[in-house]
């Protein structure tokens, strides 16, 4: 830990040679060894069943499509019960600062957008993979529930709405028979969508990313990559994880699951990589095309003298910012995170950090990552000092009666914690590391973007005593 870290880091007398090497050439080094071909795991033509002479009578109910799809497929709901997009949380898994693991998710955890789905269940789990999902209550072990045809419709018309049940006039009927393998649209129309609207959660999803061109994303552009040749699924399975709702890379991928770490043309930019995220170079930039969300200001919500508008302001949500093309922030990351869990204890003066990357310039396992970083305020208990779920969607919520302390208090006694009856609003921060919108290979960043004057990166804030171009590496310990 105490050895210079320059396992990146260029030679002064290297600098002028490696300006003029784009980072973006990617040619094999040498023909005498294997290149990993990233096209190998890649299905280039997938079979395609036309399922409509399979289902011509009516369906009443959504649940008798899931019937019907379980005759030829009857391990289908068994295996997609078993998975996160059901069950809204993941196995037990120690979070820092916990002494016992614990099971997190969408389903506990909370958030800075919409906050949280306890006593918000109706709305929220209009993107959950079943049907019925409206309190605490719900059976989790009903296949019936299961709904199929979220994932693989083909008709463009399925739309689901409260407690995660068809929107009235969806044909069933005409649904299931156009059914296929999961496509852009299918998976976007919850993570594009996510967060209370398009493109407001992830920044680097958006709906460019249904038929993006090349300079939104290379991969499903160029390429014409779907989801699912990344995020590979066995058994309704789907590897990725979302550091909203977990804190750890298990079952996760990697640009190396296709791609060899050492693909450049010079080896002093490969020497890069044991230091450097992938993403860093190859996302110079998100949200290229549709605005994303940056800032969310509970606290003005509810002011009816205040002219609405999407990208401002809302009565129910309160005043925002939006912004596009955005350049990342950029952290140490090794693929774990701190993750805060209801009822921590926050210092209300200070920003609380909901899902803090871990990872500094003294782990061998961090790399220097591009974050998308959405900040809020949120409401707290000014007493007990921690943040509080409301209700907002609910009976008696937020967004019918405009009444902060009855959507708190009932918030609070859903959630089983204790509400002193005073609150107040405090600055939150989320941070997603990035790994879509990646730009063709000529587009990367080049050396001046992190090097020189006009440098990206808060050098400083990474542990450095400055640009490693000028200064040099710093050791571990501190000093040089």
């Amino acid at each position: 830990m105490g050895k210079v870290r320059q396992h990146w880091l260029m030679g002064a007398g290297l600098t002028a040679v490696l300006f003029a090497v784009p980072l973006w050439l990617f040619l094999p080094r040498s023909t005498a060894r294997t290149i990993k071909d990233p096209w190998a795991g890649i299905i280039k033509i997938r079979p395609h069943l036309d399922h409509a002479p399979f289902f011509k009578q009516a369906f009443n109910a959504p649940q008798d499509v899931t019937k019907a799809c379980l005759e030829c497929h009857p391990t289908a709901a068994a295996d997609v019960m078993k998975t996160a997009h059901w069950k809204w949380e993941g196995d037990p898994v120690y979070v820092y600062g916990h002494s016992e693991p614990m099971k997190i998710g969408k389903k506990n955890l909370l958030n800075n957008f919409c906050i949280g789905i306890r006593g918000n269940w109706a709305n929220c789990t209009a993107c959950h993979a079943g049907y019925g999902w409206g309190d605490d209550t719900f059976d989790f072990t009903n296949a019936q529930n299961v709904d199929c045809i979220i994932c693989h419709d083909w008709s463009g018309t399925y739309v689901k709405g409260d407690k995660g049940f068809p929107q009235k006039g969806v044909d069933l009927a005409m649904v299931a028979g156009s059914v296929g393998y999961p496509r852009r649209d299918n998976c976007g129309i919850c993570h594009i969508y996510g967060g209370g609207g398009m493109g407001v959660k992830h920044g680097d999803l958006d709906n460019t990313l249904v038929n993006p061109t090349e300079a939104v994303d290379v991969h499903m552009g160029k390429h014409h990559l779907l989801c699912i040749d990344c995020h590979k699924t066995q058994q309704h399975d789907i590897r990725g994880k979302a550091y909203s709702v977990s804190v750890n890379h298990e079952n996760g991928i990697n640009c190396t699951d296709c791609h060899e770490e050492t693909t450049h043309k010079d080896r002093r930019i490969d020497t890069h990589l044991s230091g450097i995220a992938c993403q860093t170079c190859h996302i110079p930039t998100y949200a290229r095309k549709a605005p994303t969300k940056m800032d969310w200001d509970w606290s003005k919500a509810g002011d009816l003298s205040r002219q609405e508008d999407t990208h401002h302001y809302l009565k129910i949500k309160g005043e925002f910012i939006y912004d596009k093309n955005v350049v990342p922030e950029y952290a140490w990351f090794n693929l774990k995170s701190y993750r805060y869990i209801l009822g921590d204890v926050i210092k209300p003066e200070e920003e609380t950090f909901l899902n803090k990357p871990m990872g500094d310039i003294t782990d061998k396992n961090a790399r220097i990552w591009p974050f998308r970083v959405h900040r809020a305020k949120q409401p707290f208990d000014k007493v007990h000092n921690y943040s509080l779920p409301p209700v907002t969607a609910g009976e008696g919520g937020f967004w019918s009666e405009f009444d902060w302390d009855q959507a708190l208090r009932l918030g609070a006694e859903i959630s089983h914690i204790p509400y002193s009856g005073q609150y107040g609003f405090a600055e939150t921060h989320m941070q997603w590391p990035l790994s879509h919108m990646v730009s063709p290979s000529h587009q990367a960043l080049q050396c001046s973007d992190c090097h020189g004057e006009k440098s990206r990166l808060d050098w400083k804030a990474l542990g450095y005593d400055g640009d490693p171009e000028k200064f040099g590496a710093r050791k571990a310990t501190g000093g040089k």
